[in-house]
């Protein structure tokens, strides 16, 4: 079998099942041009009668250069009216000839709600495919999985439906209620600790204990810990120190808490459950010392990785990480989105910095417009600009676009990427970011817009008091689990005797949270994946400071406009050693699962 060129020092491919995945890999990325000259030919082909192409002139033609002539690049604001019909019921082939069978909900927001992105029965079948391929890659580098287990804390969220009767929810909690997740076949290299009632069960408290659960109880065999997004794994973490005592107690007298009422979840706890003082009393003496530093190899002294991303906003999270599990290996294993599933770490031992992901080819068309990190001159994007997957230069960046099975043509996903080198002719990418995302915590993603929005109606509540706010800035604070947005405020206040009290800034911090995007409302209220905003009024003059200091460093006088986010350390030091007082958030913002209209 012709697997030379993913070559490890480990050896062979573990299996003939791997063998088969590791040629398909090769056979894809060897032919990449032709395999996305296919890719685009069979989209085109099959929705030629849609009215979104026709819309084009598009003539039935599937080749790439009738493609690029005729067919623009668009924004998910181009696509808005034409998505929102068909989440309103209209069943016509609009852009897809096959039925949209959902909407997946992306963690990007538009007008302060989730993306609506439709997808269609066979994307299952695809993302399937890609997900296939990332044991046998990670078996060469890293034997012997098949003998234990994976504790992966995976969560469903919530979904609704659409006016039309579609269901709108995120990617993985599609995936994991198809047949695909629930009845996958038995694969001893795949072998999760959490029974699928557990991670299918929409509460998230009685999911995690549950998860934990057995988790503990199976802890000599769990060789891998891991969760989609850092953030998740630390928060799993988080949970364990505030729940320990309830969990060994139900090791202790094999009994589940009564907080845990889903009858799935009982009913198969109940093949978990056993009594086992010794283990109880393991976890009581570990969980109770004051250091918590390695705790996830105290606990599960196994584990050889924890699979997490850790790359664009997760990085944050890497020193905890760290302090957490004594420095294990972070793995990343692929790169998908709401609208696509992309490519997979080929290298997945890599350190973080480094973590490149290889696009499959046959999974959409993948375009790439040049992204200049450093031009400050307005967009000027065209569709002509594009490059084609194989024709990347190492080193430059790209925003990523796409076109899909679903219906989606030269769609701008937003996500901007560096080109690191090839496997074969598939060009590998490093993830750098987020386009326009300033604070990011978990999923959640709030770009400048939406900050300068939520510091304008918070400021309203200071008119009262004839106090104004003269500038802000911002940072994602990750040191408490979990992380939180931080926001600093210098104030004008005209009248030093009526300076605003704490209960106020409270409620300031509370609008603040009111305006954000319902990703990050539904990760304070129903994920707990975000912490309260925490608003920090700094002194007088503190801005000035700021802007001497950028200047002290080469900034143009002239140029200088106060960054939104800090992430520099000697500036949040300086940040910080102004700070006059600290409020939070005590309530939860209003939110509900989208009603879409």
């Amino acid at each position: 079998m012709a697997v030379d060129a993913l070559c490890s020092p480990l050896g062979p491919p573990a299996c003939e099942k791997d063998a088969k995945a590791l040629q398909f890999i090769e056979e894809m990325t060897r032919n990449a041009d032709t395999v996305q000259e296919k890719v685009l030919g069979e989209i085109l082909g099959r929705n030629a009668e849609t009215e979104y192409l026709n819309l084009y002139n598009l003539g039935g033609a599937t080749d790439r250069d009738s493609f690029k002539s005729k067919i623009p690049m668009v924004t998910y604001e181009d696509l808005q009216p034409i998505i929102q019909r068909i989440a309103n019921g209209d069943k016509s082939p609009i852009l897809s000839s096959h039925p949209i069978s959902e909407f997946l909900t992306s963690s990007g927001t538009s007008a302060g709600e989730r993306k609506l992105m439709p997808t269609i029965r066979e994307e299952l079948d695809r993302r399937q495919l890609l997900y296939s391929l990332l044991m046998p890659v990670m078996n060469l580098y890293m034997p012997g999985l098949d003998k234990g287990k994976g504790l992966y804390f995976l969560f469903v969220k919530s979904e609704t439906k659409t006016p039309g009767g579609l269901m709108a929810r995120p990617v993985l909690t599609s995936y994991y209620k198809s047949d695909h997740f629930k009845t996958r076949a038995f694969d001893p290299y795949n072998v999760y600790t959490s029974p699928n009632e557990a991670i299918l069960c929409p509460d998230s408290f009685q999911s995690m204990y549950s998860q934990m659960l057995c988790g503990l109880y199976e802890r000599e065999q769990v060789l891998r810990l891991g969760a989609i997004f850092a953030s998740g794994l630390l928060r799993a973490i988080r949970f364990l120190q505030l729940n320990w005592q309830e969990l060994a107690h139900d090791i202790r007298t094999g009994k589940l808490n009564a907080k845990i009422s889903d009858s799935d979840i009982r009913r198969c706890m109940a093949r978990v459950l056993r009594p086992d003082h010794q283990l109880a009393d393991f976890i009581e003496s570990e969980c109770s010392k004051d250091n918590w530093e390695r705790i996830i190899t105290r606990i599960w002294p196994n584990t050889k990785y924890l699979e997490v991303i850790v790359t664009g906003a997760m990085a944050q999270y890497i020193p905890t990480l760290d302090y957490y599990s004594g420095g294990l290996p972070k793995v990343c294993t692929m790169y998908a989105s709401s609208e696509c599933y992309f490519g997979l770490n080929l290298n997945p031992m890599s350190k973080p910095s480094e973590v490149s992901y290889t696009i499959m080819p046959n999974m959409g068309y993948f375009e790439f417009l040049p992204h200049d990190p450093h031009s400050t001159s307005p967009n000027t994007a065209t569709s002509d600009k594009l490059v084609d997957l194989v024709n990347v230069e190492v080193g430059k960046e790209y925003e990523l676009v796409i076109t899909t099975y679903a219906g989606l043509c030269r769609y701008r996903v937003g996500d901007i990427l560096r080109v690191t080198g090839f496997h074969n002719s598939a060009p590998q990418f490093h993830f750098v970011r987020r386009k326009n995302v300033l604070l990011s915590i978990d999923s959640d993603k709030t770009d400048e817009a939406e900050l300068q929005s939520a510091v304008d109606n918070a400021s309203k509540l200071l008119n009262e008091f004839n106090t104004s706010v003269v500038e802000y800035t911002s940072y994602a604070d990750t040191k408490t689990i979990p992380g939180h947005y931080v926001i600093y405020w210098e104030l004008l206040v005209k009248d030093s005797a009526n300076f605003p009290k704490n209960d106020l800034l409270e409620k300031c911090c509370l609008a603040m949270e009111e305006s954000m995007n319902s990703v990050y409302r539904q990760g304070r209220v129903e994920c707990n994946s975000i912490g309260p905003l925490e608003i920090r009024v700094v002194k007088n003059g503190t801005f000035e400071e700021l802007m001497d200091y950028a200047i002290s460093r080469g900034a143009s006088i002239n140029q200088y406009k106060v960054p939104r986010c800090v992430n520099f350390t000697p500036i949040m030091e300086l940040l910080d050693s102004r700070v006059l007082s600290s409020h939070f958030s005590q309530s939860l913002p209003h939110w509900t699962p989208e009603r879409r209209r």
